[in-house]
């Protein structure tokens, strides 16, 4: 999978990209057909305390891509919301094509059953 991070306002430290990095692979479990993930840290002297720091994710998959934004005052809570976010959304996404798939079966399985007792 391709990494694009990027910065504004915001320092880049081994640590923050190690643990940026430790977020996008353990979705990288969750959606094996990710093909590039780009992260976008922000820093916003401007706004309320509270949520001066922004991270923002766009996963790209097959069909539309996924993407979340989150603000936070701390760095990592950020990160780790929008990481949080992203799960959420695959966790929908699989649970729809299951959903589909089920659906197709038991309509099949119906007209089966039908034409047998005919």
């Amino acid at each position: 999978m391709k990494f694009i991070l990027s910065t504004h306002n915001v320092t880049l430290t081994k640590a923050i990209e190690d643990h940026i990095l430790t977020r996008i692979e353990k979705l990288e479990h969750f959606e094996k057909w990710a093909v590039d993930a780009r992260v976008t840290l922000e820093h916003d002297n401007t706004k309320v305390p509270a949520k001066q720091f922004a991270c923002s994710v766009r996963l790209g998959v097959r069909g539309p891509d996924l993407f979340a934004e989150d603000r936070d005052a701390d760095l990592y809570a950020a990160i780790d919301k929008v990481a949080k976010k992203i799960e959420q959304q695959i966790r929908k996404r699989h649970g729809k094509k299951i959903a589909k798939k089920q659906t197709e079966g038991a309509r099949s399985k119906k007209v089966r059953q039908e034409t047998e007792a005919e």
